[in-house]
């Protein structure tokens, strides 16, 4: 009984990281790029990303580069 619980758990989080990849992918993409700022540069990607978000972008068009400007 408890394989099964388990069992299923682990599947439902293998389907969770499975889609998931795709982004994190993304996101590592940037890895160079965002290696190559400076601390201030970093912290001036959070006024970006606002005025960003107020001339019409949605969340889903700036996460991949939030994320990896968090990761820095």
């Amino acid at each position: 009984m408890l394989t099964k619980i388990f069992g299923f758990l682990t599947d439902s989080n293998e389907k969770v990281l499975n889609k998931l990849e795709p982004l994190v992918e993304k996101i590592n993409s940037l890895e160079d790029d965002w290696g190559k700022l400076s601390n201030a540069d970093l912290k001036m990607k959070t006024s970006e990303f606002k005025t960003r978000i107020l001339n019409g972008e949605n969340l889903d068009q700036i996460l991949t580069e939030a994320f990896a400007t968090v990761r820095e």
